[in-house]
């Protein structure tokens, strides 16, 4: 009967152990199908374009968003909301030394650290973002649809540019710009989706 028993608790342990262990599906990111929207604003005037995803992968464990790391071609930086000339002479501005400098920093990163699950497709995100080899904390909500291996992602989150050292006519930095100087926040909104 003891050794009915005994072998009854290590079946029952082993299966737990099995049934419990994680599983972590490294799901790619569909570059093309994929999305970076960005907005900068002044105090009167904003200005919105996008910039391309290299690649990425999201870490899905039993259908559950857990980690993953997107790169993000700053090259591509390109704005929208203008007619072509100007959309080019911005874009050659946002590329130099006074904003991204893509000649010396051409990548960024946005790196999950901790993945806390909410309310329906609600995710609570803390990340690394690096831009300009400066790697910061940033914290944010994203909607995450997964169904088996694919997946649906969709985030907004706002940053302070000064933190990765992007100064040019800040006003909280510059005090006497007026009415020339360019708010401190980028918004970004972000959609991914998996490569099928």
């Amino acid at each position: 009967m003891k050794n009915i028993t005994l072998s009854f608790f290590l079946s029952f342990i082993t299966f737990f152990a099995f049934a419990t262990k994680s599983h972590v599906d490294n799901v790619r990111v569909n570059a093309k199908s994929s999305t970076i929207k960005w907005t900068g604003s002044k105090s009167y005037e904003s200005h919105e374009g996008t910039v391309n995803i290299k690649k990425g992968i999201l870490n899905i464990n039993h259908g559950t968003l857990v980690g993953g790391q997107i790169s993000i071609d700053m090259n591509s930086i390109h704005t929208t909301d203008m007619e072509t000339r100007l959309n080019k002479k911005l874009d050659n501005h946002l590329k130099n030394e006074d904003f991204f400098n893509v000649e010396k920093f051409p990548e960024a990163t946005l790196k999950i650290r901790k993945s806390v699950k909410g309310e329906g497709k609600m995710y609570k995100i803390v990340a690394d973002l690096t831009i300009k080899d400066i790697t910061r904390p940033i914290s944010f909500m994203a909607e995450v649809d997964i169904n088996g291996s694919n997946f649906v992602a969709s985030a907004e989150l706002n940053i302070d540019r000064t933190k990765w050292d992007i100064k040019y006519k800040s006003g909280s930095i510059f005090k006497d710009l007026g009415d020339k100087a360019i708010l401190d926040e980028i918004k970004f909104e972000i959609f991914l989706v998996s490569d099928k």
